[in-house]
């Protein structure tokens, strides 16, 4: 970003640069990136491939053609590779120079749609590679450019899923492909060789195992070593829509005269493991692999435990960390990765921590059951990312950002106790959203059992001798969490410009408190949750009197919309002039409906047709529409296959017949989010009219110069 915003609005949330993370190379001198940016004067979006200097923080243009993606460090040079996708659905690998800008090359062509590269230099001549793409049933890589003509749309189910997330589910499912990258000698003119593509290999072809796992699986779902891939995959044996039952999976892979050889996937067995597998790294010298396990089958936000096993050729090493004799683990907090450092002595892990997402250091000990528990490194922001900076080096390359920062490049020496040395932040510490450290802040109160946990955004023109309107969010999951992140969804800052004292409180369910915390939400869905946020509501109207909550407004999304539901049907709406409820649960049985069926099951006890069915219609938000009276906005899209767009159209029916001042807001092409920069930007305008409407701040701007609004 060059240019400072004279405010914070949607349309600079949208329009910002987003950088993906970045990855140093082996001398730990610079380092990778993408940067789209997305033109409301154009309408279009442009992805660049840039190269950071990370001594001088300088960045250089690498390419912007179009379809570009995924930069690599491709051997131990200066050499880039990354992927290219054409009109007719195959991809390019192509390679270049940091130094011989304009002067790349295809180094191949995969004959369809393929992502989330991994490489691996096995010498100077060759690197392996592995990557994800579908693959047909009969176990060769699916091109939708190549299907044939079909005179009908019906499409047959014998067992679930049926649909997820926002598709129907086909025959053609995620697979890992593996090959090798050769290196060329020099020819007579060249100063180098060129590298060009082998065979890729579906390594789980016959296997009836989907890796990445859908919809979210990529490369956190495998890796790549120089002897063998590992991957996570949904145990096949059972039914995906009511388990989450997954297992680490090992292939070695051979090398011969005659070509590569592959074995048959190995299971990692993991005992008393039932539950998700995700995050396999291999260790340096690819001898040892970490993972990540839950133990609870059904359940998506169980715990996650760490799991080594020192000799991937020898199941027999496996070892749970951080475990304590009484076969719980020790360290109450739930790791999202994991990672190695150089020498293989310590992992990295990253984690959420009392809404923070921090990095920790764990010592890898010689016995699992040890007392030491991981050291936290950072303490602000959210880590996304780690690397080691470069092959010899024990220093930290880290990706974050911050609830005023969208992306921060800095380095860390895991060894000092110096704080991380920012390299290149996106936005200059937030400056050029016109946005401070100032603003946020984050208070305790009495929950319903416990103390929680909420941040407080405040307007950037904050005077502490005047009131401003409360917007009160509530957070989807319902096992998740407002944490110091960026967001082009709910950005705390957008309502906090529009002149809100903006409340995002983490009630119980949410993560990053402890298990325990996490876990009590269980069977108490409009429970103890409720009363945390109509005790929050008490404590903001009795200490912070810069909060005018006369005009309080509340809005939440997923979970946090089936929240805005209940409290329609109960007293806490009655506190609010207004609320939005976007993609939310209206009639709990409709959650049969839903496909993940294991989540509904899980969070009320167990199915609706067994005698669980009282739970799920004593928290169902239906029940009490008698009692609705507060004007609400209702957002709900139609490929929203989670929660299905009738929930939102119930709503607005019940609203509408009782009169009450309604309105509802539907994307037709948008999923459970809205991710589209010019639906978002509609989206905003919305939602902000509507909560300014009730609170006496003016309209954000007209609707009718963005959006198709119907008037019957």
């Amino acid at each position: 970003m060059t240019t400072r915003a004279e405010k914070f609005t949607p349309e600079v949330l949208l329009s910002a640069p987003r950088r993906s993370s970045a990855s140093p190379n082996s001398a730990g001198n610079l380092a990778v990136y993408t940067v789209s940016t997305y033109s409301f004067e154009s309408h279009k979006k442009t992805t660049e491939i840039k190269v950071l200097d990370i001594a001088t923080g300088r960045s250089t243009l690498i390419t912007n053609e179009e379809k570009t993606s995924e930069p690599h460090w491709l051997g131990h040079g200066n050499e880039l590779l990354w992927l290219q996708s054409t009109e007719k659905g195959a991809t390019k690998l192509v390679v270049g120079s940091v130094y011989e800008i304009g002067k790349s090359y295809v180094a191949g062509v995969v004959p369809g749609p393929i992502s989330d590269v991994k490489l691996k230099i096995l010498d100077d001549e060759k690197v392996a590679i592995a990557v994800s793409g579908k693959a047909r049933p009969d176990g060769e890589l699916y091109n939708p450019e190549d299907e044939p003509k079909k005179f009908t749309t019906g499409m047959l189910y014998d067992s679930l899923m049926v649909r997820h997330w926002d598709k129907y589910v086909t025959p053609n499912k995620n697979a890992i492909w593996h090959g090798i990258l050769h290196k060329t000698k020099p020819h007579i003119t060249e100063s180098k060789g060129r590298y060009g593509l082998g065979n890729l290999t579906n390594v789980l072809k016959g296997t009836r195992l989907e890796s990445p796992i859908p919809p979210w699986g990529g490369q956190d779902n495998f890796d790549l070593s120089a002897t063998g891939v590992g991957f996570v995959s949904k145990d096949p044996d059972l039914n995906p829509a009511t388990n989450t039952k997954s297992n680490f999976y090992y292939v070695h892979v051979g090398y011969s005269p005659n070509g590569l050889t592959y074995s048959e996937p190995v299971k990692i067995v993991v005992e008393g493991f039932e539950g998700t597998s995700t995050a396999p790294v291999f260790s340096p010298s690819g001898k040892g692999v970490a993972f990540l396990q839950m133990k609870e089958n059904g359940y998506e936000s169980d715990k996650n435990s760490i799991i080594v096993d020192f000799d991937v050729e020898n199941p027999a090493t496996t070892v749970k960390l951080l475990e304590s004799n009484d076969g719980e683990a020790s360290w109450d907090r739930s790791p999202s990765s994991v990672s190695w450092s150089n020498d293989e002595k310590t992992l990295f892990l990253i984690a959420e921590d009392n809404g923070v997402t921090k990095l920790f250091k764990l010592q890898i000990p010689v016995d699992s059951r040890v007392s030491t528990l991981p050291e936290p490194l950072t303490q602000s922001g959210t880590v996304s990312d780690v690397q080691t900076l470069g092959t010899n080096s024990s220093h930290l390359f880290l990706s974050s950002s911050s609830l005023i920062d969208n992306s921060i490049y800095s380095i860390l020496d895991p060894v000092g106790s110096a704080k991380a040395k920012v390299v290149s932040s996106n936005s200059h510490n937030g400056s050029f959203f016109g946005l401070s450290e100032d603003q946020v802040s984050d208070i305790w109160f009495q929950g319903a059992k416990v103390q929680v946990h909420a941040w407080v955004m405040k307007p950037s023109n904050f005077s502490s001798d005047k009131k401003y309107p409360l917007a009160y969010l509530v957070h989807g999951g319902p096992q998740g969490a407002w944490t110091d992140s960026w967001s082009t969804r709910w950005n705390p800052a957008i309502f906090a410009e529009q002149g809100y004292v903006v409340i995002a409180p983490n009630p119980t369910g949410s993560t990053s408190y402890g298990q325990e915390f996490t876990d009590a939400i269980t069977e108490e869905w409009g429970g103890l949750p409720y009363e945390d946020l109509v005790k929050g509501l008490e404590y903001i109207k009795d200490n912070l009197d810069y909060v005018d909550t006369d005009h309080a407004v509340a809005l939440g999304a997923s979970y946090g919309g089936y929240m805005m539901n209940w409290m329609q049907g109960h007293a806490l709406a009655k506190e609010f002039k207004a609320l939005v409820c976007h993609d939310g649960v209206f009639s709990m049985a409709n959650q049969l409906s839903s496909d993940e069926q294991y989540f509904p099951n899980h969070d009320l006890g167990g199915p609706y047709f067994t005698r669980h069915q009282a739970t799920w219609e004593k928290w169902n938000p239906a029940r009490f529409t008698g009692n609705w009276s507060t004007p609400m906005l209702v957002i709900h899209n139609e490929l929203d296959y989670r929660l299905p767009i009738s929930e939102g159209l119930a709503m607005f029916n019940v609203l509408q017949e009782k009169g009450i001042e309604s309105r509802f807001l539907t994307f037709p092409d948008e999923n459970h989010w809205v991710l589209k920069e010019e639906n978002s930007l509609f989206w905003h305008t919305v939602v902000l009219n509507w909560i300014n409407k009730f609170t006496g701040l003016p309209a954000y701007k007209d609707e009718k110069e963005q959006g198709y609004i119907v008037q019957n």
